[in-house]
């Protein structure tokens, strides 16, 4: 992920905590690492943010066809760890990320404790894709996605947009914006139009929805759309 030029970044050395993430997400900050091997973490507040809106959601045909009917087999907290390991890994045109050691073992403590979710995208048993992010009240705060195969990354996030609408959330934030997203409806809004969208969303009550059978209902109601 790529820090935007009008982004807010803090080099204030704390020790971060999952509680301090925690608070940290509810007021709109959130956690970067300047490199893969860097020992320090960053927080941003970028001046305009990208959203999802899921109700706007937009399923290209080729790729819904893919979902209903493709070669991935998709589930959900099944591997946290290897999703958040495949996104910090890089590949072609982003051979460094932003995912340091830290971000691992912080982001699996909030696992571990309910607050963040991974979708795994599988081939032949094989994980060749996912996404992870945070979960609090009915915002889930998009981190990162990863895909090995054609289209696996997609497929993941089109099996989120579907959980999250099942499960009542309200705000899929996606913090920055790009030209992978914009296909899907991904827009930027103003940083106080988005900390008051925020603030009415972790008050609300939502759940993540784990049953693939009703994930696959959802997802064929969203590609009639």
């Amino acid at each position: 992920m790529m820090i935007a030029h009008n982004a807010v970044m803090s080099r204030r050395m704390v020790e971060v905590t999952p509680e301090l993430l925690l608070r940290a997400y509810r007021v709109g900050l959130f956690p970067m690492a300047e490199t893969r091997r860097g020992n320090r973490l960053y927080w941003l507040d970028p001046e305009q943010r990208g959203v999802l809106p899921l109700d706007g959601f937009h399923l290209p045909r080729r790729l819904a066809r893919t979902v209903l009917s493709g070669p991935y087999q998709v589930q959900s907290d099944t591997d946290f760890a290897a999703v958040i390991a495949g996104c910090a890994a890089g590949g072609p045109g982003r051979e460094d990320t932003w995912i340091n050691a830290d971000i691992e073992r912080l982001f699996g403590d909030l696992h571990q404790a309910g607050h963040a979710h991974s979708v795994e995208c599988r081939l032949d048993g094989v994980l060749v894709g996912g996404l992870y992010g945070v979960s609090l009240g009915a915002a889930f705060f998009g981190e990162s996605m990863f895909s090995t195969a054609r289209d696996a990354s997609k497929v993941a996030l089109v099996h989120l947009v579907a959980r999250l609408r099942l499960g009542g959330y309200s705000l899929l934030d996606t913090q920055f914006v790009t030209s992978h997203l914009t296909q899907f409806g991904a827009t930027e809004i103003a940083r106080d139009d988005y900390k008051a969208w925020l603030a009415e969303a972790v008050e609300l009550p939502a759940n993540w929805v784990a049953d693939g059978a009703a994930v696959d209902a959802e997802i064929k109601l969203m590609s009639r759309r």
